[in-house]
């Protein structure tokens, strides 16, 4: 039997959120799909961590979310992963801080289980080990029972995604790199039986620089003064991957880039 997992790239802002409950009821219909895990790290209205709002919306099409640098950076952010089992953050932050950084859910008679780690090449948060992390995590969800693992790491640095794709290769059946937004080509399946990709991309506005105000960013780079960057609001496209897993032997078998769009956010219907 085949398990079908799609996973959907950081989704940034309303645009990402409308993309997501817009096109996910019908992807899991075309795709056949099994499971929809999402990258929400950048869905708060601002671009900039989780809201309750975003996190709901998203979680009315899709059964999981994962978080990353920005996972605190929104009010109600730390209520939500109190609360909320379905949404977890970087297993490598401090651990005084609320949620948890690997979490199951069961879907058509299987348990899945999702680890998140943040990688610290280039990023400026104090972290413990994302490889230490994600041991901790593998072997956490093993004793939770799940049958299939998938870890986002969630990285500036392609070099690290990557070794932590041949650390674990084997012992889970994918790992996805998000964080820069921007789809890589490599999407494969690691020696051990592992889907491997790294970089997702991002779902949201298409007309943008990673999702936010192309102006706002030529002016930044142009060292022009600016009150800040904004979230870009135009049409919106969705990047995943579909992640396939023959569930007797528990090793990946395919792993291919989705893409999809672009869909309007000014629909007053879908509006957050």
């Amino acid at each position: 039997m085949s398990f079908r997992l799609l996973f959907i790239g950081d989704v940034v802002g309303e645009a990402g959120c409308v993309a997501v409950r817009a096109l996910v009821p019908a992807l899991r219909r075309k795709l056949e799909l099994d499971a929809v895990v999402v990258n929400a790290e950048n869905s708060a209205p601002s671009g900039r961590g989780i809201t309750p709002g975003s996190g709901s919306a998203l979680l009315s099409v899709a059964d999981f979310l994962t978080l990353g640098n920005h996972a605190f950076d929104a009010e109600g952010a730390e209520e939500l992963l109190d609360w909320e089992p379905r949404v977890i953050r970087p297993a490598n932050v401090d651990g005084s801080l609320p949620g948890r950084g690997w979490g199951t859910f069961q879907a058509n008679g299987v348990c899945v289980g999702v680890a998140n780690v943040q990688g610290r090449v280039f990023m400026q948060q104090n972290l413990h080990s994302p490889f230490e992390a994600a041991d901790r995590a593998v072997a956490g969800l093993r004793a939770l029972g799940a049958d299939l693992i998938l870890a986002d790491m969630h990285a500036e640095a392609t070099s690290e995604k990557q070794a932590m794709g041949y650390h674990l290769e084997g012992r889970l059946q994918a790992l996805v790199g998000t964080h820069t937004h921007v789809p890589t080509a490599d999407a494969q399946i690691l020696p051990g039986g592992t889907a491997y990709v790294t970089d997702v991309g991002m779902t949201g506005a298409k007309e943008s620089v990673i999702g936010f105000d192309r102006q706002a960013f030529l002016g930044l780079f142009l060292g022009k003064k600016l009150p800040g960057l904004g979230v870009s609001r135009g049409s919106a496209a969705l990047n995943a991957v579909l992640i396939e897993v023959d569930a007797e032997s528990r090793r990946a078998t395919g792993i291919e880039r989705v893409y999809k769009g672009p869909v309007t956010d000014a629909l007053p219907e879908q509006r957050l």
